[in-house]
């Protein structure tokens, strides 16, 4: 093997062997889809089957609604029953109605923070790892200072600061949950940059940002999709924590911690809290059992080292 194609090692080659050679054109990678295998365990295929369930809600939310979630025109607090499936709030607002189309609010909007929180923590871990020194001081002292309060806490404080609305909730979120991505793509990439492959980059003269996304970075994404999995569960229970404060969502727009708000002020009625309540646990344990079955396949060594550790 010459000096000038670096090989990814067995162990963090996991980005790179979704390409393999065409044999009819040698030397060309061709590209293959193949069905995860992480869905294809027990845990991995119910939280498949459970988020693919709610993404169709959040998809086809108007015609799944029965009603206008928005309209007052049911008896206040009436019961689950044949017209109102899940009954009716302290407005006279459909339940059901109401929970299906907060799913169109609820959903993107925690992938989107997540997205956005993994992408900002990963590039500045990136950075922080590969050029050290005052750098990485600098940008693990702000990750540091974001740790040291508790996530929850510092979001109501930012939401606060900025006013209550969906957009500010995930401005909030997104400036909490940074951190974790940039702890773990920093600890990935100075391992990987005293690798031989990288190395022999720096020789042959290639740039930092050359030598990060082409040679670093398809040994660090595993992780940070597996930890990016598991972190949109905590944001949904973060942003329902922040309308149940009335920092998120305005009303009258449909949101699930909203709805357990009103819900706690309403003990008879307990169904205005229970079945938002449990649409938020289902989808968290959908996300948390994915993430899961991709740590277990996407990143075997952790796994190994998180049963060691349990039994």
């Amino acid at each position: 093997m010459s000096i000038g194609t670096p090989k990814y090692s067995a162990e963090g080659s996991t980005g790179a062997e979704a390409a393999t050679r065409d044999p009819l054109t040698p030397g060309v990678k061709r590209w293959q889809l193949r069905f995860p295998r992480s869905l294809r365990t027990p845990l991995g295929f119910v939280g498949a089957a459970i988020l693919l369930i709610w993404l169709i809600v959040a998809v086809f939310a108007p015609l799944i609604a029965p009603f206008d979630p928005l309209a007052q025109d049911f008896p206040r607090l009436a019961a689950p029953g044949s017209e109102n499936l899940l009954g009716t709030d302290t407005l006279g607002r459909d339940v059901f109605s109401r929970i299906v189309v907060a799913a169109r609010t609820t959903l993107p909007a925690a992938v989107f923070v997540v997205i956005c929180s993994a992408v900002l923590g990963s590039v500045l871990g990136a950075i922080a790892g590969y050029f050290g020194r005052a750098v990485d001081e600098i940008i693990m002292r702000i990750a540091d200072l974001v740790f040291a309060f508790p996530t929850i806490i510092l979001a109501m404080v930012i939401a606060a600061a900025l006013g209550p609305g969906l957009k500010n909730a995930i401005i909030a979120i997104l400036l909490v949950s940074w951190p974790s991505y940039a702890r773990v793509t920093r600890s990935l990439v100075m391992t990987a940059r005293s690798s031989e492959y990288v190395i022999a980059g720096r020789l042959l003269g290639f740039s930092a940002g050359r030598s990060l996304v082409r040679e670093i970075a398809p040994n660090v994404i595993s992780p940070v999709v597996v930890l990016a999995t598991l972190d949109v569960g905590s944001a949904i229970l973060t942003m329902a924590g922040l309308s149940f404060l009335s920092l998120g969502a305005v009303p009258p727009t449909p949101d699930w911690g909203a709805m357990i708000s009103e819900g706690v002020s309403q003990f008879a009625a307990w169904w205005i809290a229970f079945f938002p309540g449990l649409c938020i646990l289902t989808i968290v344990m959908a996300f948390n059992f994915i993430g899961d079955s991709l740590r277990d396949t996407l990143d075997p060594h952790t796994a190994q080292e998180v049963g060691e550790t349990t039994s």
